[in-house]
């Protein structure tokens, strides 16, 4: 059986930070989120494909985005029987909780951190982002997710 650590917060928390700190530490392969969302528009989507594709029982995967020609990328297959931190907007939604226990042993972090503090953080990272801060956000606040285990609140 595998275990699955599920990270999952709004944009700029320190999600991607601290899921590549654990994987590094532990040696698990860290899949995120941005590298699978089909766009700007797509948070929904790419939270489903948590539980649809990434964490699939036979043939796990993701079909990678081309953020600069907008469009499917290629296909990023995966070891079903190796552990995986999935981190990113949407990691954890009652489906991907669901597909993560039957790989086996799962928990799920949320991080968090305030909005101004994550704001600065995402634009830093991507300039570009700013157009679409807003319409990302409400896509965040429209999305049902499961409860974490545990809250971490990032600085």
């Amino acid at each position: 059986m595998a275990y699955t650590l599920l990270i999952d917060g709004p944009s700029g928390a320190g999600k991607t930070t601290l899921a590549n700190q654990i994987g590094a530490a532990l040696g698990i392969r860290v899949v995120h989120l941005d590298d699978f969302y089909p766009g700007w528009s797509g948070l929904a989507e790419g939270a489903a494909m948590v539980a649809r594709d990434v964490l699939d029982p036979h043939a796990p995967g993701y079909w990678r985005w081309d953020w600069e020609n907008d469009r499917r990328g290629e296909w990023v297959a995966l070891d079903p029987h190796a552990d995986v931190i999935v981190e990113g907007v949407g990691a954890l939604t009652w489906a991907s909780l669901a597909k993560a226990k039957k790989r086996g042993a799962v928990d799920a972090l949320w991080v968090c951190a305030d909005t101004a503090v994550r704001k600065r953080r995402a634009l830093a990272r991507d300039p570009y982002y700013a157009e679409f801060w807003d319409m990302w956000a409400a896509q965040e606040a429209a999305l049902k997710r499961a409860p974490a285990d545990v809250t971490v609140r990032r600085v």
